[in-house]
């Protein structure tokens, strides 16, 4: 009976653990609210320079799973990772150019809608990430595969004929847009120093 209060306690840290880590960052935390951000997403708009017949050079935008762990607080690494194939036309760009932009918002998630925000509405944060787009090597595709088929379990289904790989957006710039004002802009290194 005695041990009854002690696991009462561990579970209400626990769980007040989980709320801490599920609360929304306040604007001031940029860098934490890009982490956040990234974390709670389950997928993004990927921008390529498009590689096609007609529409070379110019921005093309498409959406990919991603993500950056398994789901839960302080699980998240920061970095997003993706599931490709050679197949996809915008991997087909990357190929020729990989640089590009990834932009995630929180409007795909309960958030805004509970707080009847717009997703154009600076409060539905959103981050606006550049960078490029590269193959993970051996070392850091089980880190990959495991943010990823722990969100997106269906992947592992995907055809095996269609040689799916693991990479990642290396990130080199970080916009934040989040409050009223304008962009905050978020070094890699102020990013990666903060948890989620």
């Amino acid at each position: 009976m005695a041990a009854l209060p002690v696991l009462g306690a561990a579970a209400l840290l626990l769980l007040l653990l989980m709320a801490a880590g599920r609360a929304i960052p306040p604007p001031e935390e940029a860098a934490r609210m890009a982490r956040f951000v990234l974390h709670n997403c389950d997928w993004g708009a990927l921008a390529t320079l498009s590689a096609q017949e007609g529409l070379r050079g110019r921005p093309f935008a498409n959406i990919f799973s991603l993500s950056d762990g398994p789901p839960g607080p302080f699980s998240g690494s920061g970095v997003p990772y993706l599931y490709l194939t050679d197949m996809e036309i915008s991997v087909q760009d990357l190929e020729i150019n990989s640089n590009a932009s990834l932009t995630v918002s929180l409007a795909q998630t309960p958030y805004c809608k509970k707080h009847r925000y717009d997703p154009q509405n600076p409060l539905c944060a959103h981050i606006i990430f550049c960078g490029s787009i590269v193959k993970v090597n051996d070392s850091e595709a089980g880190l990959a595969k495991k943010a990823l088929f722990s969100r997106h379990p269906e992947m592992e289904s995907w055809p095996k004929d269609h040689n799916w790989f693991f990479a990642k957006f290396n990130i080199t710039n970080i916009w934040v847009l989040d409050y009223f004002g304008g962009l905050k802009i978020v070094t890699p290194e102020e990013y990666y120093s903060v948890k989620p």
